[in-house]
């Protein structure tokens, strides 16, 4: 009988290494915080010393679908609508703040070993075992 990825590997290893491994990622990412500090009150940018912010980002915008709207070949008007809808992404996105949330060294062990140990036993499921070579 062929093990996983057809493959004398082991089924066994296949799933314990899955499952390891998809615990100790689902924990691994359920422990990361994000927060954001984009608004329309906030910087996105600083362009010089000049701090834009998202609503300042709102009128280029305004004026772009106003000319699109007026003539929809308008060049400008596209390329005012896009690049405003494109900082504001780029804006949302540049403002996410990425941190762990607090805990202990243990904690942070486990989660690595399972994650990791888990991707290891996994993969190496998938070649062949050295006793059918």
């Amino acid at each position: 009988m062929r093990g996983a990825g057809g493959s004398d590997g082991g089924l066994m290893s296949f799933f314990v290494g899955l499952i390891m491994m998809c615990t100790g990622f689902y924990m691994l990412l359920s422990s990361i915080v994000i927060r954001s500090r984009f608004g329309f009150g906030s910087s996105i940018f600083n362009a010089g010393g000049l701090n834009i912010t998202g609503g300042m980002i709102m009128i280029p915008f305004i004026f772009g679908v106003g000319f699109i709207f007026y003539n929809s070949k308008s060049y400008l008007g596209w390329i005012l609508a896009g690049g405003s809808v494109a900082s504001l992404i780029f804006g949302a996105i540049a403002s996410v703040n990425f941190s762990f949330q607090r805990m202990s060294a243990f904690d942070l062990i486990v989660i690595l070993v399972l994650a990791f140990g888990g991707l290891g036993l996994f993969l190496k499921s998938l070649y062949p075992s050295k006793s059918s070579r």
